[in-house]
């Protein structure tokens, strides 16, 4: 697959991949990388998708297959296998990508290509098969923390989620951002190589500013992403609130955070807001306690699964999760793309109910669940659904994946 050329110069490159014409940066634009001219018609999309077959789904239930746990001290290339945050199947050899949220302070940002082996049966195992760095614009490594250097208008990763693009054989991955130093979120596509290629715009509402009082909050920005069912359209959603929108979810309330879609020439065609459950159990006297969105899927091109996941520490530390499955459809609620701020705001949320509660399944373990995506057709040809968990490289921790059965709506 053709690299990305380097430029010399502060200027931008065309080069052209699958019949597409993307625009390519130098370092020094990587904050201002125009969007992509992708636009594309759904006849075009029908002729160059790589699926198998339409990517829309229908979904009642889910039934449990089985689940597989990966040792925590596993590695690959002399890179540490965890922190896997988000997952995206090709059918096209039957292989999986997964994310790392590493903010390359172990091994450098990276995303692994796997086998998952299961079938309506059972999860029999999993194999890791590649691990890809993923590059800036400059073609260098995200550095960490330490060796960041805003001057260089490089960029710290905290990547969650991935997605393969179903036209033209790259990938989108989103990083969180830090408030801290100064960044914001990212929405980016790459090669499967790892070359960068370009980003979308984030919208202004999700910018921070200078007075810390609007835009993303730490480590509860870009959680999730899906493209729509039709291919032509992405979106992402914010794991919590924006800090003008609401406040965080609490015991008694939960909050709202926003799902936004874009074109592809980087365009924001609808917002909405969703409604995250209140913190479903009750921490030890001065522990931790959340609920956020973890993963966005596109069921078809109004309806969407939404993984909520909830850590609540007890009193000796220890965490217990609290994960959930909902079907949304975003018909009906309002679209607050140009809502700045949604307090007291008069606005009807996407209506969302639930399909699983995974704490009812009697696992042995259930750990922090991050990623969610469709995977192979079964046999009986219903779809099925797979789950990722973060480890955090915590020993008390695991990365754990979770096969599901797709029961679909009786016709």
């Amino acid at each position: 697959m053709k690299k990305l050329a380097k430029t010399l110069a502060a200027g931008t490159i065309a080069i052209s991949l699958s019949g597409f014409t993307f625009d390519a940066v130098s370092a020094d634009q990587y904050a201002s990388v125009p969007e992509l001219k992708t636009e594309i018609s759904k006849d075009e999309f029908n002729e160059k998708k790589h699926w198998k077959k339409d990517d829309a789904h229908s979904v009642d239930g889910l039934r449990l297959i089985g689940s597989e746990t990966v040792p925590n001290d596993l590695t690959y290339k002399g890179t540490s296998v965890g922190g896997l945050s988000g997952l995206s199947y090709n059918p096209k050899g039957n292989k999986w990508i997964l994310i790392s949220d590493d903010r390359s302070a172990i091994d450098p940002a990276r995303f692994y290509t796997a086998k998952l082996n299961y079938n309506h049966r059972d999860f029999q195992s999993v194999h890791v098969i590649g691990v890809t760095p993923l590059k800036q614009a400059d073609g260098t490594f995200f550095p960490d923390s330490n060796n960041y250097n805003s001057e260089k208008n490089s960029n710290v990763p905290d990547f969650e989620s991935i997605r393969f693009d179903p036209v033209n054989k790259t990938i989108w991955y989103t990083s969180e951002g830090d408030r801290s130093l100064g960044l914001n979120p990212l929405i980016l596509q790459a090669q499967l190589d790892g070359s960068y290629l370009s980003r979308l715009p984030l919208t202004d509402t999700a910018k921070m500013d200078d007075q810390s009082n609007k835009g993303f909050r730490n480590n509860l920005a870009l959680e999730g992403t899906t493209f729509s069912a039709d291919g032509l359209t992405l979106w992402t959603a914010m794991e919590g609130p924006l800090i003008q929108d609401d406040q965080v979810p609490t015991l008694e309330t939960g909050s709202l955070s926003r799902i936004t879609q874009y074109n592809r020439n980087g365009n924001v065609l609808n917002e909405f807001a969703y409604t995250i459950d209140p913190i479903p159990a009750e921490p030890g006297e001065g522990m931790a306690a959340d609920n956020g969105v973890s993963e966005i899927l596109s069921i078809n091109d109004n309806r969407f699964l939404v993984l909520e996941r909830s850590a609540v520490q007890a009193d000796d530390g220890s965490y217990s999760n609290y994960i959930r499955i909902y079907k949304i459809d975003v018909r009906g609620a309002t679209d607050i793309s140009e809502i700045e701020s949604l307090k007291s705001k008069d606005i009807t949320p996407v209506k969302k109910e639930l399909v699983l509660n995974l704490n009812s399944l009697g696992l042995d373990k259930l750990d922090n669940i991050e990623g969610m995506s469709w995977g192979k057709e079964l046999p009986n040809g219903n779809d099925s659904l797979v789950l990722v968990s973060d480890n955090n490289f915590n020993d008390s921790q695991v990365t754990q994946f979770i096969a599901f059965e797709v029961l679909p709506e009786r016709e």
